[in-house]
């Protein structure tokens, strides 16, 4: 049962647009109406407001961690644990990136998960977290390609988790990882052919 609530505590999370919620507030009108039509940071800096892309990059961490937090510091833990138990924290992060890639507010249809999966990376233990954090912003740093810097990075919660000593949250960091390369497959297809826009650059 506390995984089951912890899913949808995650997801409950996970489904806040902010990107869409902030561009509206500013009066910026729907963000999915510009560039790739995505909630998520990278297109709300297409609107031309760093401060707005920047709060939605936090806001859409938060989403991810604030969950997974709650699962693994609030809900009931059995008195004797086993050696395999990892508790409910990883179906909340499932949780988190689910909700903001098919969010049923926006008919299913979110963003792609990199900066809630962030959260999640912190949430689960902070150098998965901390692992993530600078190879997304090496690789964009580098190559300044959003898309490449977010697989890079979600590759690199999953392997973290392995060799750091937290590889019971290996299973569900590399089923997110999936899921989030999957939902760049469009990306892959313009990076193939030499189009995928750099950061900055309007779309």
């Amino acid at each position: 049962m506390d995984t089951i609530l912890a899913l949808l505590l995650g997801y409950a999370f996970g489904s806040i647009p902010f990107g869409l919620l902030l561009t509206k507030a500013a009066g910026m009108g729907d963000v999915r109406n510009i560039g790739s039509g995505n909630i998520g940071a990278t297109n709300v800096l297409r609107t031309g407001n760093k401060g707005l892309a920047a709060a939605t990059l936090l806001a859409d961490l938060l989403k991810g961690f604030i969950p997974v937090w709650i699962a693994a510091h609030y809900f009931v833990q059995p008195d004797t644990i086993p050696a395999a138990y990892v508790g409910p924290a990883p179906a909340a992060a499932l949780g988190a990136v689910l909700g903001h890639c098919f969010p049923v507010w926006l008919g299913f249809k979110g963003g792609k998960g990199v900066a809630t999966n962030a959260g999640v990376s912190f949430g689960l233990a902070w150098p998965i977290g901390l692992a993530y954090a600078v190879v997304w912003i090496a690789v964009l740093a580098l190559m300044r390609i959003s898309s490449v810097a977010g697989m890079s990075a979600v590759v690199a919660a999953a392997a973290a988790a392995a060799l750091l000593g937290y590889p019971a949250y290996a299973p569900v960091l590399i089923a997110i990882g999936f899921l989030i390369i999957w939902l760049h497959r469009a990306n892959i297809g313009r990076l193939k052919r030499g189009e995928e826009p750099k950061v900055g650059r309007k779309k």
